[in-house]
């Protein structure tokens, strides 16, 4: 089965695309190519890497990345989870489908104790993952007959 290129935005590429981008090539690896980047991205929170490590799921070694990384290159799935990002996404030609929904934005270090902030993380993360669970089980493939 070939597997369907994903491309997670939002405006930073430092939280919740970075946390979808984790969750999904975990979840449903198997079945997705996933990729995410921003509008304006910025660098991988440090809360998001403990919130995804919380589950096991290793996303120290991703980097945000702008949008035009991904300039001519053909995605199935261009999935936005922020307002920001929906309104300026390019377009991406061929059969994309593009998908939508706003996702809070964690807040600056400069805001809340840390504990705070990792709540809002968590809960962030984990209506990602219900949200990209829903997503893969929608387009999930009829598994190939047996030859006879």
């Amino acid at each position: 089965m070939e597997r369907k290129r994903v491309l997670i935005l939002c405006t930073g590429n430092s939280a919740r695309s970075q946390m979808a981008e984790g969750l999904l090539r975990h979840d449903a690896g198997e079945r997705f190519d996933v990729e995410s980047a921003g509008t304006k991205p910025g660098i991988v929170r440090s809360e998001a890497i403990a919130a995804m490590r919380e589950l096991g799921i290793d996303v120290f070694g991703q980097r945000s990345k702008h949008v035009d990384e991904f300039e001519g290159q053909r995605f199935d799935y261009v999935i936005t989870v922020c307002d920001s990002a929906k309104e300026s996404c390019p377009l991406f030609f061929g059969a994309v489908q593009r998908l939508h929904h706003s996702f809070d934005d964690p807040p600056p270090m400069s805001q809340g104790t840390d504990e705070e902030r990792m709540d809002i993380f968590r809960r962030v993360r984990d209506e990602l993952r219900a949200y990209l669970a829903e997503f893969a089980e929608s387009n999930k493939e009829l598994k190939d007959t047996p030859e006879t």
